[in-house]
């Protein structure tokens, strides 16, 4: 009896393991991945925050810019839409926050941020809406500050 079912699982576990190559089912292709979307100083952005950015787990949605600084640097970003609460954050490669702004001194709930850079590296600005709210278009700039002779 026992012969019997080992014989009968020998015979079908070499079409279980030994499948053809073409046979063999194949991973599905990663369809996003991340890659923040290069920015430079003075440059200033037109664009548009929806569902297709990245989820942040509240609700809302980000999309996120790459910038290089160098310490020392003062930096401006102003963040600006006609549809959304903005929130502007500046981060690390990593992902630590490094300076973030809500609403700007305008008394809008556009953002406004100032800082200086400790550190030369590799920065992500993140746009974001507060709240549970998808997003719509916006204006995004980076401005690096000179010091007044």
């Amino acid at each position: 009896m026992i012969m019997k079912r080992l014989t009968a699982l020998l015979s079908v576990l070499p079409a279980l393991v030994l499948l053809p190559a073409q046979a063999q089912p194949s991973k599905p292709a990663q369809s996003r991945i991340y890659a923040p979307i290069p920015l430079t100083s003075g440059q200033e952005i037109s664009d548009r925050l929806s569902e297709s950015d990245i989820p942040t787990g509240q609700g809302n949605f980000a999309r996120d810019y790459a910038i290089q600084l160098q310490t020392g640097d003062q930096i401006s970003v102003d963040l600006v839409s006609n549809t959304f609460d903005t929130i502007v954050t500046l981060m690390t490669k990593q992902g630590s926050t490094v300076a973030e702004n809500d609403d700007g001194l305008d008394g809008t709930t556009n953002s406004l941020l100032f800082t200086r850079i400790a550190k030369t590296g590799d920065y992500i600005i993140r746009v974001k809406a507060f709240g549970e709210t998808t997003g719509g278009p916006f204006k995004l700039k980076l401005t690096k500050l000179k010091p007044v002779n």
